[in-house]
């Protein structure tokens, strides 16, 4: 699939969202687009192109965008940063926060809720430790459907057992019909909003914690710069960013730094010694 639609589509998902799609990738659109294009009713996904370079209603714009999405999540995702967060993230900054006793994360395109929610059940599952803590656990995604079903929190049965133990998934969750749904405790240490990566991150504040796993390998390299220099300007000076076990920093920030010994975890750099006169 080419052509003059195809191209402006491909122009409208880098614009919109940041995905960088080649021709080499025109099966990708014709299947996330199929649906959409039975949805409104047309003859298949060229005529839908056709209709977005002619001036589709905004509605139907932003469908397209969120079914180029990749919406892949499930709970304590890869083990390995819930395991590091636990372990090393929180202990070191329940220590520095004594004077606040306050703590800020941020998940970054949280899809249906999976990785805010894993968050929320450690901070519980540190029980006495985090008593009386003000705790703001802030989820985003560029996809209201999306959105939707993570703030209703209720999830099949594939679903919760695809990174739940069985522990977690008695104490956290209760039958609901042929689903499950999350503990109220933890929906209401959770925050889910709209926000698009490429918008920067004015009014999210300073971050103790901020998740952008598995979300950089869809940018082209500008985007990818341009997103980690405005996470570090969000970041609190100790902060910690956990990346995809695919993803880095190198060549593409001079303010982020890998923490030593701990994959797919980043701090802030530190910045240059001034030379003396």
């Amino acid at each position: 699939m080419t052509g003059p639609d195809y191209d402006h589509f491909c122009r409208l998902a880098r614009e919109r969202s940041g995905l960088v799609l080649t021709p080499a990738k025109s099966y990708l659109v014709s299947g996330r687009l199929e649906p959409v294009a039975r949805a409104e009713k047309l003859a298949g996904v060229p005529e839908l192109l056709a209709r977005l370079r002619a001036g589709a209603p905004e509605a139907l714009v932003q469908r397209c965008i969120d079914a180029m999405e990749t919406h892949e999540s499930y709970f304590f995702r890869d083990g390995a940063p819930f395991e590091q967060l636990a372990t090393e993230v929180l202990p070191s900054l329940i220590a520095a926060r004594q004077a606040t006793r306050s703590l800020r994360i941020w998940c970054a395109a949280c899809s249906s809720g999976q990785e805010p929610y894993s968050i929320a059940m450690i901070l519980q599952e540190m029980g006495a430790r985090l008593a009386g803590w003000r705790i703001e656990i802030i989820a985003t995604d560029m996809s209201e459907p999306v959105l939707q079903k993570a703030r209703a929190g209720v999830y099949n049965d594939f679903e919760v057992r695809r990174g739940l133990s069985p522990e977690r998934l008695a104490r956290w969750f209760k039958p609901h019909g042929d689903a499950w749904q999350v503990s109220p405790v933890l929906q209401q240490m959770v925050r889910f909003r709209p926000h698009n990566l490429l918008k920067g991150t004015a009014g999210m504040g300073v971050l103790d914690v901020i998740f952008c796993r598995n979300v950089l390998i869809y940018f082209d390299v500008d985007h990818k710069r341009q997103i980690l220099e405005q996470l570090s300007q969000a970041m609190a000076l100790d902060g910690s960013l956990f990346l995809g076990s695919a993803e880095t920093v190198m060549g593409l920030s001079q303010t982020i730094e890998p923490a030593v010994g701990m994959r797919g975890l980043y701090r802030r750099s530190a910045p240059p010694l001034a030379r003396s006169a």
